[in-house]
């Protein structure tokens, strides 16, 4: 559905980006700006900056950039229809009104949500009232207070309650049983409640809106312990995480957030002081709930339960997530002692034992790592064999190929390394594990690299290929004289290692001699082969891999500086919508999508 211009141009006339923003985010008056700390990172230093004039806000932080359709989206996750409705009713705008069609669907969602709403607290007044005991002893020998029932609208559905009736004075049997709450039982000719003899938890999405139920069981009639209302139109397992909606606002200093199993790990986690927890649902952790945990913590914990089955559990969790690892964000895991839940957990130690705890927390690949090497017998040729061709899978099939690059490096360099310790004792592993962690050892150069930008490490790369492999490219020195470094200083280096290449003391040394440049080149040398992050993949390279290399990582560099055009591009056109403007960022757009 595509709202005309004029509509959304309404809107942006009527509400300033400032008012909008800084529903979410305090900001101070800095000149014609507007400056607070961003809601998309961890900031102590504020690098969130709104512009009424130009219509736009732009984070230095994390280089998100939009206007207030662009702002609601990204930090409340709000599709495009979602924002314009609800910026329109702040504008004090009617409603666009689309198709019958589309005025049908809105219709059946209020009366969806209204229906669930209705129930939710028709079960949370049931337990607060006592009127069931056994459900509020229930909750209170699992240590759940009445703060919590009234915040997370816990509630009890009774066997004895006549609640449909209630509903069908005001809804007819379809839009009942389109809730998910009652379905109609052939052989007793009535509609039942599904929920009926248990616990209640409300599922809500992103803006606080019920759409969703959980239930556990008091009766040991009920064959499932938990049940998940079923999918309907308007919830889809997998898509959403329990307690998003508050934990969201929840960052720490490390941009973490716990997943746990069960809505009770989240309720009593909660209940002690941890807020930036969040649960499956009891589903196997999916793409869309990675995507959506990692719009508010870029490092999200995986926290699973202390017997097989949360072990086995976790292990599947890693091989499912580990294709869709990026970059700039990260997955952890950590177990709980045998036999423990987080909530048994916390409960029993406390808020601070757990926290400790979580700092045995592991990346991802080491815990995919730790997992797999347990279960090979090191004695065994073809058990090593199978162990390298698992890990080597993996890698393939991690998205970002880039990334892969690093941990398939990672991994064969541990993997060489069990040439020499074939037959040692299994108790001797967690001494292996520590003396062999690559990605360990190379945290001070990480932590170097990140005071430089993308664009400058892959430039250091590209110098670095050429610096370690003389011989290659001065048979293809057209590959560098194309280059145009973002540093000045680079260029001028790169002019003279050209020069270098096709002198008489290259053909006699065929080799690079530091000394022989000045001392702001020696700089770039050293800095370099410092912080290059090629530097981990090209070793053992024949001469057409480097020059693939060398190609890969040019085409990444054009993708960077074709974003950075776009994102000029956007500035202007927020300033004046140019038809010729609008038309050359449309194209750019277009390149940068086809790669």
């Amino acid at each position: 559905m595509k709202y005309p211009k004029e509509y959304l141009d309404e809107i942006k006339i009527r509400l300033k980006v400032s008012q909008v923003v800084g529903k979410s985010v305090k900001l101070k008056k800095r000149g014609k700006e507007f400056i607070g700390l961003s809601p998309f990172s961890n900031e102590k230093t504020p690098s969130f900056t709104v512009n009424d004039e130009k219509g736009f806000y732009h984070c230095f932080s994390s280089a998100e950039h939009g206007n207030i359709f662009d702002f609601l989206m990204k930090t409340k996750n709000y599709k495009f229809g979602e924002a314009v409705r609800e910026l329109a009713a702040d504008a004090g705008m009617p409603p666009y009104r689309f198709t019958k069609l589309d005025e049908e669907k809105q219709n059946r969602w209020k009366i969806y949500n209204q229906i669930l709403e209705k129930y939710v607290n028709f079960c949370n007044e049931q337990l607060i009232s006592k009127k069931f005991p056994e459900a509020f002893d229930y909750l209170n020998k699992r240590k759940i207070t009445n703060k919590e029932i009234v915040f997370f609208k816990i509630g009890y559905a009774s066997n004895q309650s006549d609640f449909y009736d209630q509903l069908r004075k005001e809804f007819d049997e379809k839009q009942i049983t389109s809730s998910g709450i009652y379905y109609f039982d052939e052989n007793k000719k009535k509609y039942i409640d599904r929920f009926r003899s248990r616990i209640i938890f409300p599922v809500k999405s992103l803006n606080g809106s019920i759409f969703a139920l959980g239930g556990r069981t008091l009766s040991k009639t009920n064959f499932a312990k938990y049940i998940n209302s079923p999918e309907t139109e308007f919830y889809k397992k997998g898509n959403n995480l329990y307690n998003i909606d508050s934990a969201k606002g929840s960052r720490d200093k490390n941009n973490e957030a716990f997943i746990v199993e069960g809505y009770m790990d989240v309720i009593n986690l909660h209940k002690f002081g941890i807020q930036n927890v969040v649960a499956n649902l009891g589903t196997a952790m999916t793409e869309r709930q990675i995507d959506l945990i990692w719009r508010f913590f870029k490092n999200p914990i995986i926290c699973l339960d202390g017997d097989d089955s949360g072990r086995k559990a976790a292990i599947r969790a890693a091989e499912r997530l580990f294709p869709l690892m990026k970059a700039d964000h990260n997955i952890y895991f950590f177990t709980l002692p045998e036999n423990l839940d987080p909530d048994a957990f916390v409960n029993q130690k406390g808020k601070e034992a757990f926290i400790k705890l979580a700092e045995n927390k592991v990346e991802i690949q080491n815990f995919i790592w730790n997992s797999y090497y347990q279960d090979i017998d090191k004695n065994d040729p073809r058990s090593l064999t199978l162990f390298e061709k698992k890990i080597k899978a993996l890698c393939n099939e991690v998205k970002d190929k880039t990334l892969a690059k690093y941990f398939l490096n990672n991994f064969i360099q541990r993997i060489n390394e069990l040439t020499p310790h074939l037959n040692f004792k299994k108790n001797n592993f967690i001494k292996f594990k520590k003396a062999t962690n690559p990605l360990q050892q190379t945290k001070d150069v990480i932590k170097q690299r990140s005071k430089f930008k993308e664009k400058e490490l892959k430039e250091f790369s590209i110098l670095f290929l050429a610096i370690n492999n003389l011989d290659i490219f001065r048979k293809n020195i057209e590959l560098l004289s194309e280059i145009t470094f973002s540093n000045k200083v680079m260029n001028e280096f790169k002019q003279k290692l050209i020069d270098y290449l096709l002198s008489e003391k290259f053909f006699k040394r065929k080799k690079l001699e530091i000394e022989d440049f000045d001392k702001k080149f020696q700089d770039i040398i050293n800095t370099v082969n410092t912080n290059a992050p090629v530097k981990i993949i090209y070793k053992n390279k024949n001469e057409g891999e480097i020059v693939s290399i060398f190609n890969e990582i040019m085409n990444e560099i054009k993708k960077i500086e074709l974003q950075e055009k776009i994102e000029f591009l956007e500035d202007k056109v927020s300033l004046n919508l140019n038809e010729n403007l609008y038309s050359e960022l449309l194209s750019l757009r277009n390149q940068l999508k086809k790669g």
